[in-house]
């Protein structure tokens, strides 16, 4: 099969987009019911997460190097997060997290050496970026296949592919659901060696926001051989086994944030404290353990000082190649203090991103460039209850401590994309501005057959559970063959 040129890549997106009004519906009404959609917290009812009917399209040679720079950020990230703990401006990462994060760092930091599954944040421009690094609940790989199969499927078949092909076509372009499966076994390996789990328990929330992703992997799961189901907290029980629902679980996925143990109201967050305390594999082996000191914005603005400072990468003993990936993808970024940089940061709105140190969900994030616009506003007011201009907001985000303070991080010039949003019935045009992550794993013998998942928002800070959509990812080797078959087609 060809490479996919230019040519080519515009051939279907304008057959794609002559056709989405027929194929559009049935591609928003199967993804939904596949599990891309968002659950409210109030009530458990679901709400459907757009999806393109334009896809990305990205080389298979680019998106292997943008997996291995991710696992390169992220092995650096528990590096500097374990050298943070030690010591090394100790206090800007450990006064940012709650009372019970506190103690699970520094009970478990210095044993904990596997992460199974990570995901690194990047914009794509001129270059590749990274924004950030999630490791506590580094969530979609569910969501990004049901994306991606899904529209192979649906158009596949609009335009005569057979199952056969479709199916070939499925497995060419990859799961992030496999590669998480394929962590997970190994992860537990290296606890309870030469051996697999009998059972995998999905630890969340009651209504947690992405509930049908954990039951679309629970799912797959089961298809690849293991008993998975979603348990929650107050599900749980034993002294000497985790059991949930009359079963017994011998591996736990975390998909829970450890704060969240600290609410008052989540039945059985006690059983589950102190379980995570517990060593490894005493009662069940829990992937990921705990790391929120990992996700801690301050360590990326550590991370991207020491390629200028080797005293910190020698404190967090950096390898070259870690540096090197640092240094080619992460922007400039600092702990957001010191009048000096509060005064260049002020003055230049449109060089900055401000964002709280240890928050999720993109919440305490202000952009300096989009300062004017009504997003920012809405932004500020729900952080500090008032209007406040740029020079204000930074103002205070210096001298705000929660959440270990805040960072102070260099744009990535980046453009929105035009793409066709579908969305139940509807189809319809949006500039989005589209985020690429990657997935990795840290501390396996070898990587999982990791790949990536694109995001797409109006606003230049992306978020799944804010709004905004899902983009099909497909290498380019798929993308070509679908065209061979759509421009039979229509031919």
């Amino acid at each position: 099969m060809p490479a996919m040129t230019k040519a080519m890549n515009d051939e279907l997106r304008a057959a794609l987009e002559r056709e989405a009004s027929q194929f559009g519906p049935t591609l928003a009404r199967l993804a939904a019911e596949r599990g891309l959609a968002v659950t409210k917290k109030e009530d458990g009812t679901q709400k459907p997460i757009p999806i393109t009917a334009t896809p990305v399209i990205i080389a298979r040679d680019e998106l292997v190097r943008r997996q291995r720079l991710a696992a390169l950020l992220s092995s650096a990230g528990l590096k500097m997060s374990r050298a943070v703990l030690r010591g090394l401006d100790r206090d800007v990462v450990f006064n940012g997290l709650s009372p019970l994060e506190q103690r699970m760092a520094d009970a478990t930091f210095e044993r904990l050496d596997t992460l199974v599954t990570t995901r690194v944040d990047f914009f794509v421009g001129d270059a590749v970026k990274a924004l950030e690094l999630n490791a506590t609940i580094p969530a979609m790989q569910a969501y990004s296949d049901i994306a991606a199969h899904t529209f192979l499927e649906v158009v596949g078949r609009h335009f005569g592919a057979t199952e056969a092909q479709l199916e070939a076509w499925k497995t060419q372009n990859g799961s992030n659901a496999k590669a998480l499966f394929d962590a997970l076994m190994a992860g537990y390996a290296k606890v309870r060696p030469a051996r697999r789990p009998s059972r995998i328990a999905l630890l969340s929330r009651r209504h947690d926001a992405q509930l049908t992703e954990q039951r679309a992997l629970c799912a797959r799961f089961n298809a690849l051989g293991v008993e998975a189901e979603v348990v929650h907290p107050d599900q749980l029980s034993g002294t000497d086994r985790v059991n949930a629902n009359g079963k017994t679980f011998d591996l736990i996925y975390r998909h829970l944030f450890v704060r969240r143990l600290e609410e008052p109201d989540l039945v059985g967050a006690e059983y589950v404290r102190a379980l995570l305390l517990e060593p490894n594999g005493t009662r069940a082996v829990v992937l990921n353990p705990p790391a929120s000191q990992v996700e801690v914005k301050a360590v990326f603005g550590l991370m991207s000082q020491a390629v200028e400072d080797a005293s910190i990468a020698r404190a967090a003993r950096l390898s070259d190649d870690e540096l090197g990936a640092i240094g080619s993808t992460v922007p400039w970024t600092r702990l957001f203090r010191g009048e000096a940089l509060l005064a260049e940061v002020q003055a230049n709105p449109d060089r900055y991103v401000i964002k709280r140190s240890w928050d999720y969900g993109g919440r305490a994030v202000f952009v300096g460039r989009t300062r004017g616009e009504a997003s920012f506003s809405e932004r500020v007011k729900a952080a500090y209850g008032e209007a406040l201009d740029w020079e204000q907001t930074c103002a205070r985000a210096a001298a705000d401590q929660t959440g270990g303070g805040f960072v102070v991080q260099q744009v990535v010039d980046t453009l929105p994309e035009r793409h066709l949003l579908c969305s139940g019935e509807a189809q319809s045009w949006a500039d989005l501005f589209v985020d690429y992550s990657s997935y990795a794993s840290v501390g396996l013998l070898e990587q999982p057959a990791w790949g990536g998942v694109c995001r797409g928002s109006l606003s230049h800070i992306v978020n799944i559970v804010g709004g905004g959509g899902v983009l099909p990812l497909m290498t380019e080797d798929v993308a070509a063959q679908l065209h061979a078959a759509v421009m039979s087609r229509v031919r």
